[in-house]
This record gives C-alpha cells, sequence and structure tokens, in this order.
C-alpha cells in the first residue's frame, strides 16, 4: 500500500494468499526461499525468511537485497504502479467537497530485477484486460522474464484462477 496520510493508503485488492503458498511450497521442497511481502493479514510461511514492507520502493529495496543470493524470482506481489506525490502530515481531515491527489510512477522492480538478471530464472504475473496475450509478452520481453502468467479480472478475489503462462520466443 502507498501510504496518503498517518491513516489512509492506495492498495490492492491482491490477498498475497497465492505468493504465500508458493512460498512455503518451495520451502518443503527444501529450497531456501526469501519472500518479500507487501501488507497483509498472512502469517509468515513456514520455513521461508520473511520481509514485510509497505511500499513499493521499500519492496524494490528489500528485493534488491536478497537478489544476490536467488536462482529464481516469482514476483506474484501486486505493487502499485503510483504513490502519491507528497504523504500529508498526520491525519487528512474532512474540508472541501474534492481533494486533488497527485501521483507519481513507482519503480518497477521486476523490470528493475530484469535488467540484472544473469543466469536467474525470472517469472512475471500480468493481470490484463484488452490484447491479453500481447500486452503478457510486451511485459516479458521488455521486463527480461523467462515466463509471465496472464490473469484475467476475474481472478480478482476469485478462489480459482484463471490464468495462461507464456514464454518469448
Amino acid at each position: 500500500g502507498e501510504e496518503i496520510d498517518g491513516d489512509g493508503s492506495l492498495s490492492s485488492r491482491a490477498t498475497g494468499e497465492m505468493g504465500f503458498a508458493g512460498e512455503e511450497s518451495a520451502a518443503r521442497r527444501g529450497h531456501g526461499v526469501a519472500l518479500v511481502t507487501g501488507p497483509t493479514g498472512l502469517p509468515d510461511p513456514k520455513g521461508v525468511r520473511t520481509v514485510r514492507v509497505v511500499s513499493a520502493r521499500e519492496m524494490l529495496r528489500a528485493a534488491k537485497e536478497a537478489y544476490p543470493e536467488v536462482d529464481a524470482v516469482i514476483a506474484t506481489a501486486a505493487v502499485s504502479d503510483y504513490r502519491p506525490a507528497r504523504r500529508a502530515r498526520g491525519k487528512r481531515k474532512k474540508g472541501e467537497k474534492e481533494i486533488s491527489l497527485p501521483l507519481v510512477r513507482n519503480p518497477d522492480i521486476l523490470a528493475t530485477l530484469g535488467r540484472k538478471k544473469g543466469n536467474r530464472v525470472l517469472i512475471g504475473f500480468a493481470l490484463e484486460v484488452r490484447n491479453a496475450r500481447a500486452n503478457a509478452l510486451k511485459k516479458c520481453r521488455e521486463k527480461n522474464l523467462d515466463w509471465i502468467v496472464l490473469n484475467g479480472p476475474s481472478s480478482l478475489g476469485a478462489e480459482k484462477m484463471n490464468a495462461a503462462i507464456y514464454r518469448e520466443g
């Protein structure tokens, strides 16, 4: 989530369940796992080193710190593309009927990691509505990914996820 003030934030509806389940499964199979997670009420997965962050910039810092030690990255987090340009001090009080909230781009964590990929396997996720396959493959190329999992909007909050997996080339 991206903080607006001391009380409010911009957030995603994603629960983190898919990422947590995958990390715990990998740990059970004997892999060393580092999980960098945004805000969620889920408990730390067993056998997994968990780093909890709040913002995209904190997640990028933690991912870059863990990156030299990993062979693969599975990026399931629904990271906010934007954050408020300025965080208000304290709690923003009600006043005017409307306020303007300028937003700025967050860093693209997976693209940043993809620029220094080396021999690592990078797997990303995309949620697309229009030109889904083409847009997912474009992200796969631009971020230097090995695989991308394409989700449709019907998978938001769904118990069963509809997904297609693509590899460039």
